[in-house]
């Protein structure tokens, strides 16, 4: 089969085609595919061939975006058994085949009836086969060709991530590279000028430049300043077709910033300054700004203040304010516009961060001055301390003299000074002051051991301006005289043993003073010598502020005396000394050899009975143990099982359950079963033994002849009629199951179910005498009992 191709546009295969062109010419103007053939000559054998293909070219060519009302023609088919008489058809099978592509059957020609976009799809991929139209059968295999779409000039370039913003440094040399933009144009690059790009710069000369084939932006000036222009908008085209007429073409816009670096050194506006601050002004208080202009912007703007000399760098200060990039001048010491009235400062302004690049533009540092003026206010009266302290003796008479303040006007009309104390606390109250000479005396009795400091606050005033007011703190500290004799230090728990020998020492004793120190440091310790001499302790002055007390005899009787009673006179060493006396109680005890303490006074009775401490507990613990045993005996009593029998107000359901065969007694208490199992028994009404009933209904009489022929089913239904009527039935249900047994034998019957029915001659009185958990019991036999009688 051969492929016949009449779309020979691009240049790059002009010589293909021709070379097609050509071929064609020599076959018939097509391209051969032979197929297996057979020949037969006159006189020889048939002889059979390889067959042979001949592809020589296998691909067609379709413009892109063909706008015209034909179709347009592809290519042409046509296979070596085709021989003009149609009976060879041509089948197009693959990408596009039937809908984009379409086959004339007959003749093999191949036309596009869409327009194509080569930027969606390539090419395309389809299969071709010549067959029989008669038989429907192959005449060759099928053959693969591709359809390629040709490119033409349709897109124009675009800056996929346009517009930009960039930055570059200010005063960048010349040729500095800022960004490098790229523009994308969908057509085919392999194919003309369609996708070569041009780029060139529409605005934002003579400041920027830009690569043609690159697209990298520089810039064109020297020393591009930002103080001057900041912002620059360019604008930059990208074109195809290598820039030619007739090329598409996009833009975009760069938007450049130049940043700022420090190449401007700060300046002080003026080159003097006067500034004005009262003489009242606060120490560390702010009393004026000054700033220096610098045009960088940012840490290149950054600047510190320093006064470098003058006569007011140790009476004022400066500091530098971040944001307002101001210098703040504070004040370190009081003005006194009585002494000085002004003061000269230089000051000096410097960046903080320098660019050595640009120091030949420096230096980056300025000086101007600043003269204060100090003001003349009236002040308040200043003491001439800044605090007082005073004492005086505690006791001392209301009225006492406690110490003097002073207080002057600092202006030049040295007014007259006026004192008084601000009540403000209850402290305040107990001192008062002269109004004109500021003497403090006392307003009460002080007392050094309740509170020996005080805290007052002093306040003068002008009397020509009685608003102008200063304070000055005053401390009065309360001096001690000994107005308190000396006590012991504690409760002492003196023991003294009853093996206790002459001169040993059973207790060391020392003394308090609530004064201070210098009234009574030392104690003298001693007995009262108005008493007569104690024949069994004494006590020994150790000059330490401590005493001992000593035994003086020898063995000490609990039985005989068991508490001793010592007086003990102690002094103080102040002036005048003070003494006091106390009493010492010595309790007699039992101790062990080494001196512990075994026993006092408590356990003399314990002995005199003849019985020890373990004897007592052993005591204790046996009677404890007999109480248990009462006690549980007393519990086990309590917890016997109660009768079965229910009282007549215990109304409440209950379950009993026997395993026994041959019944008894019990088996008839709520129902007489042998009335069922025997109906010629049934001779009288029977009540049941569990319920007393209220009402008694009166007695039926049966015949004997009834008895005999009466049918079980209809007494079971009439004893559940009366059941069920029967007003002293218990509230609650029960089930009773019964089996009849037929009539009685002539043998009898040996079970003890017709007991309940025979009148027995057992006498159950002495239930009475069982006690009172049997009461019941006998009663209910006793009601039995009579009822039978009567």
């Amino acid at each position: 089969m051969r492929i016949t191709s009449t779309s020979c546009i691009c240049p790059v295969l002009v010589c293909l085609c021709f070379v097609q062109r050509c071929y064609g010419a020599a076959h018939h103007g097509s391209i051969k595919v032979t197929r297996n053939q057979t020949k037969h000559i006159e006189g020889e054998t048939e002889v059979h061939h390889r067959p042979k293909r001949g592809w020589v070219w296998n691909q067609f060519f379709v413009l892109e975006e063909h706008m015209g009302p034909d179709p347009q023609y592809v290519g042409k088919l046509h296979s070596n058994s085709d021989k003009g008489d149609g009976s060879v058809k041509y089948i197009l099978t693959g990408e596009g085949a039937g809908t984009i592509f379409i086959i004339d059957d007959t003749t093999g020609d191949i036309h596009s009836t869409k327009s194509l976009d080569r930027e969606q799809k390539t090419h395309y991929v389809l299969h071709a086969q010549a067959i029989d139209r008669r038989t429907n059968k192959p005449l060759e295999p099928e053959s693969e060709f591709i359809i390629k779409v040709q490119d033409i000039n349709d897109n124009a370039p675009k800056f996929t991530d346009g517009p930009y913003i960039v930055t570059v440094p200010e005063m960048s040399e010349m040729g500095t590279s800022v960004l490098q933009v790229t523009a994308t144009d969908a057509d085919d690059p392999t194919y003309g000028n369609s996708a070569r790009v041009v780029y060139s710069i529409l605005q934002g000369q003579p400041y920027f430049s830009v690569d043609p084939k690159t697209g990298v932006i520089r810039t064109a000036l020297h020393n591009m300043d930002r103080e001057a222009r900041e912002h620059y908008s360019v604008v930059i085209q990208a074109k195809d077709m290598a820039g030619q007429v007739g090329g598409l073409s996009g833009s975009t816009t760069v938007n450049i910033t130049l940043t700022d670096v420090n190449d401007n050194p700060p300046r002080f506006p003026q080159k003097h300054y006067q500034l004005y601050v009262p003489e009242s002004a606060q120490v560390g208080s702010a009393v004026g700004k000054i700033k220096a202009n610098d045009a960088d912007t940012g840490s290149n703007a950054d600047m510190k203040y320093t006064i470098i000399n003058g006569d007011g760098s140790g009476v004022f200060s400066i500091s530098t304010d971040k944001e307002t990039r101001e210098g703040i001048l504070s004040l370190k010491k009081p003005l006194n516009y009585e002494k000085k009235k002004s003061y000269t400062l230089n000051i000096e302004g410097a960046n903080t961060h320098l660019d050595f690049r640009f120091s030949h533009l420096g230096p980056f540092k300025d000086v101007t001055m600043l003269k204060v003026i100090v003001g003349d206010v009236d002040e308040p009266p200043l003491f001439t301390m800044p605090s007082y302290v005073m004492e005086v003796y505690e006791n001392a008479k209301i009225g006492t003299a406690v110490g003097t303040v002073t207080a002057q006007d600092p202006d030049t009309a040295n007014s007259l000074v006026r004192y008084f104390i601000d009540h403000n606390t209850e402290e305040d109250r107990y001192f008062t002051i002269d109004a004109s000479t500021g003497t403090i005396k006392t307003a009460k009795i002080f007392d050094r051991e309740e509170t020996p400091w005080y805290n007052i606050t002093v306040a003068a005033s002008e009397i020509d301006n009685p608003g102008l007011v200063s304070h000055v703190p005053v401390g009065v500290r309360i001096l001690d005289v000994n107005d308190n004799p000396p006590e012991l230090a504690r409760e002492y728990d003196v023991v003294v043993c009853e093996n206790a020998k002459p001169g040993q020492v059973i207790q060391t004793i020392t003394a308090t003073d609530k004064d201070n120190s210098a009234n009574g440091a030392r104690f003298h310790f001693s007995l009262d010598e108005g008493l007569s001499l104690n024949p069994n302790f004494t006590l020994r002055d150790n000059e330490d502020n401590t005493a001992s007390i000593l035994t003086r005899r020898r063995r000490y009787s609990r039985t005989t005396q068991d508490i001793y009673y010592l007086p003990v006179l102690i002094s103080d060493g102040g002036v005048p000394p003070l003494s006091s006396s106390s009493t010492l109680t010595i309790r007699v005890c039992a101790c062990e050899r080494d001196g512990r303490v075994r026993t006092c006074h408590a356990e003399a009775f314990l002995s005199s009975a003849g019985l020890s401490t373990g004897a007592l507990i052993a005591i204790l613990l046996c009677v404890v143990i007999l109480l248990a045993i009462v006690v549980l005996f007393i519990t086990l009593r309590r917890s016997k099982k109660e009768p079965l029998i229910i009282s007549e107000e215990d109304v409440r359901e209950n379950v009993v359950t026997y395993d026994d065969e041959g019944g008894g007694e019990e088996d008839t208490e709520a129902f007489d079963i042998t009335a069922l199992r025997n109906p010629s028994a049934a001779e009288e009404l029977k009540y049941r033994r569990d319920v007393r009933p209220e009402v008694k209904p009166p007695p039926r009489h049966h015949p004997s002849s009834s008895l005999d022929s009466i049918d079980v089913q209809e007494f079971i239904k009439h004893r559940l009629a009366e059941a069920d009527l029967d007003p002293s039935v218990p509230p609650y249900d029960s089930l009773q199951t019964y089996a009849y047994e037929g009539q009685r034998s002539e043998a009898g019957s040996i079970s003890s179910l017709d007991s309940a029915t025979t009148h027995s001659d057992q006498d159950y009185n002495y239930l009475g005498d069982w006690g009172p958990e049997f009461k019941k019991l006998a009663e209910l036999y006793g009601e039995i009992e009579s009822e039978r009688t009567t």
